[in-house]
C-alpha cells in the first residue's frame, strides 16, 4: 500500500497550490480520503475529507472557501486546492485513507508560506 503525495513548495500569501496524492495497493475507490496538516508544535489536524464515491466533502472552519477537495476514481487520486493561502497553512499535508478500522498515512508533503 502506498500514498505519494506531491505538490507542496514555497508559495507566497495569497497564492494558490494544489496537493495530489497517488494512491496503490488498496480499493481507493471503496476508502474515504482526508487531508491533514501538521504545523511546527503543533498536533496534526484534519483539513478536508471526501467520502468514496465524492458525494460528501468536509472542510475544516479554517480552510472553508479557501481549499477544495476532490478525487478521481480513475486515477487512485486525490487532491487539494489551496487559494489564498495565509502564513498559519504552513505544514507539512499528510493524505489518509480510510475504512473501518483500516487506515494508511502517506509520508507528507510540506508547504510554506512566506513573503
Amino acid at each position: 500500500v502506498q500514498l505519494v503525495e506531491s505538490g507542496g513548495g514555497l508559495v507566497q500569501p495569497g497564492g494558490s497550490l494544489r496537493l495530489s496524492c497517488a494512491a496503490s495497493g488498496f480499493t481507493f475507490s471503496s476508502y474515504y480520503m482526508s487531508w491533514y496538516r501538521q504545523a511546527p508544535g503543533k498536533e496534526r489536524e484534519l483539513v478536508a475529507g471526501i467520502s468514496s464515491a465524492a458525494s460528501n466533502t468536509y472542510y475544516a472552519d479554517s480552510v472553508k472557501g479557501r481549499f477544495t477537495i476532490s478525487r478521481d476514481n480513475v486515477k487512485n487520486t486525490v487532491y487539494l486546492q489551496m487559494s489564498s493561502l495565509k502564513l498559519e497553512d504552513t505544514a507539512v499535508y499528510f493524505c489518509n485513507a480510510r475504512r473501518a478500522s483500516t487506515e494508511y498515512w502517506g509520508k507528507g508533503t510540506l508547504v510554506t508560506v512566506s513573503s
